[in-house]
């Protein structure tokens, strides 16, 4: 029985290192003699021992975060941008043997991208066209990992932290537009108010009746307050008949 043991459990263990099992979401990239094969997966696969390797490759996509980059834009103001990418592998061979580490190359490319565009433009292209800039990143980005396999999908850059006196004048920038606005609307309500001023004069000119209609009307209304005494001028037009009749032996 001794003799036949220890050729079962190399056998054994010859065939628990040559099967292998990708999932769904992964590839294998199969070399023969240290050159490449073929790709295989999902699924079982057999790797032979000593002459054959393979390399695992994911095809799920990746969410990298982009450190923190010092940029200085165009109009020579010093911030701090980070920024997130989305990519995902699609050709497996290429991610393995056009680059040495798919991962770290991809995050380089990132961070020198990010640094490169957000020089390009000004402030307040930066805080304004967050959008457009996403998608120029996003198309620089894709087309120099392109040749390694890599497929990045979103780009988006999430925080631009501002110097503090550049917040200061940022701040007061933005009342005093809130300043400007509010004495536009304010005086547009006064022209409005003097137009339609305006016209109600020239009704009274045209028909001096409306004008003691309005005052009746008024001294109507003031005659509703009970809990108010109320003094009010009677025109001289209606008691002057009655000035002229005292005035006569």
């Amino acid at each position: 029985m001794m003799p036949y043991l220890i050729p079962l459990i190399l056998v054994a263990a010859v065939i628990y290192n040559s099967v292998k099992i990708l999932m769904e979401y992964e590839r294998g990239v199969i070399f023969f003699l240290g050159k490449f094969q073929e790709v295989k997966g999902p699924g079982l696969v057999i790797v032979l021992p000593v002459v054959q390797k393979m390399m695992r490759v994911n095809l799920q996509t990746v969410t990298m975060d982009v450190p923190s980059q010092d940029v200085i834009t165009r109009d020579n103001v010093s911030v701090k941008v980070n920024a997130v990418i989305f990519f995902r592998v699609v050709d497996p061979q290429r991610a393995v043997l056009a680059v040495q580490d798919y991962l770290y190359s991809t995050s380089q490319i990132a961070q020198t991208t990010l640094r490169s565009v957000l020089g390009q433009s000004q402030l307040d292209e930066l805080l304004a066209k967050r959008e457009e800039i996403n998608v120029e990143l996003q198309r620089i980005i894709d087309q120099q990992t392109e040749p390694w396999g890599i497929k990045v999908t979103v780009v988006e850059v999430k925080n631009v932290d501002l110097p503090q006196e550049m917040q200061r004048a940022i701040a007061k920038q933005a009342e005093a537009e809130r300043e400007r606005r509010a004495k536009i609307i304010h005086a547009e309500g006064e022209f409005q108010a003097s137009q339609k001023l305006s016209e109600a004069a020239e009704v009274i000119g045209r028909n001096p009746i409306a004008l003691q209609l309005r005052y009746l009307q008024t001294l109507v209304e003031v005659a509703a307050e009970k809990n108010s005494t109320t003094i009010f001028p009677v025109p001289i037009d209606i008691i002057s008949p009655f000035l002229q009749a005292m005035k006569k032996p």
